[in-house]
Order: C-alpha cells, then sequence, then structure tokens
C-alpha cells in the first residue's frame, strides 16, 4: 500500500511540477505577446505617418485646373 501512496505521491510531485513550468511558460510568452503588439502600433503608427509625408511631398502627376491648357478647340 505505501508503495502506491509514493507512487502516486511522485506522479502528482510531477504534475505540480509541470503545471508549474507550464505556467510560467504562458507567463513569458503573455509578455513577449504584449511587448510585439506594443511593438507593432508603434511601427503602424511611424508607417502612417511616414506615408502621409510621402504623399505630402510628391508631386501630383495631375495638373491641378488653373495648370490645365485648355483644349485647342477653345
Amino acid at each position: 500500500m505505501q508503495t502506491i501512496d509514493n507512487d502516486l505521491l511522485e506522479r502528482l510531485e510531477l504534475l505540480e511540477s509541470k503545471q508549474a513550468f507550464q505556467e510560467a511558460t504562458i507567463d513569458d510568452l503573455n509578455q513577449a505577446l504584449v511587448l510585439q503588439q506594443r511593438e507593432i502600433l508603434k511601427l503602424q503608427e511611424q508607417l502612417k505617418l511616414l506615408s502621409d509625408k510621402l504623399k505630402a511631398s510628391a508631386p501630383s502627376m495631375i495638373a491641378s485646373q488653373a495648370e490645365e491648357t485648355p483644349p485647342p478647340h477653345y
């Protein structure tokens, strides 16, 4: 009977150890995910600002109405 109790106790301790390790791993992964999400949001904002800046500084390929010459039949 004592062998069964010791065997069960060892198995229980092993399960508790694995469960604690899994909890620590999940917490570590969660922290990494939070940091990555913050970095992605920061990069998206920088990309938007860069895109807006590029659009503002790039000359348009379409002339404004004031710059358009009238068609020849006018």
